[in-house]
């Protein structure tokens, strides 16, 4: 089992859709570029994974301490080794430097095709 804090649920029977979530982060006063760049940092290196279908970092346009994060996977299996990544741990470690709460993450299931 991964040593992420957030414990992905199961697929559904029958699914075959990407493993996707969605999440927001919000930064702690006065850490938000911090945050932003902490993020982006972690884009290049899960791209690279093998079973990254997606992995985005957006930042809200009005709300600028808040950041919305996009990630779709071709499995379960293929999330579950990208949190025990060296620096998905490691941002996992430091996050509390940089964020005003927790990080807030929603499981999804596609239902509409992929194509």
């Amino acid at each position: 089992m991964s040593n992420t804090p957030f414990g992905p649920p199961l697929p559904d029977a029958g699914e075959t859709g990407p493993y996707a979530l969605v999440g927001t982060a919000r930064a702690r006063p006065g850490m938000a570029d911090q945050l932003e760049a902490r993020l982006v940092s972690l884009v290049a290196p899960t791209r690279r994974e093998a079973g990254c279908v997606a992995y985005h970092v957006h930042r809200d346009r009005a709300d600028r301490d808040l950041f919305v994060f996009y990630e779709a996977w071709s499995d379960r299996a293929a999330l579950l080794k990208h949190f025990d990544e060296p620096y998905i741990l490691g941002f996992l470690a430091d996050r509390a430097d940089y964020l005003d709460g927790e990080l807030d993450v929603r499981w999804l299931r596609m239902s509409s095709s992929q194509a």
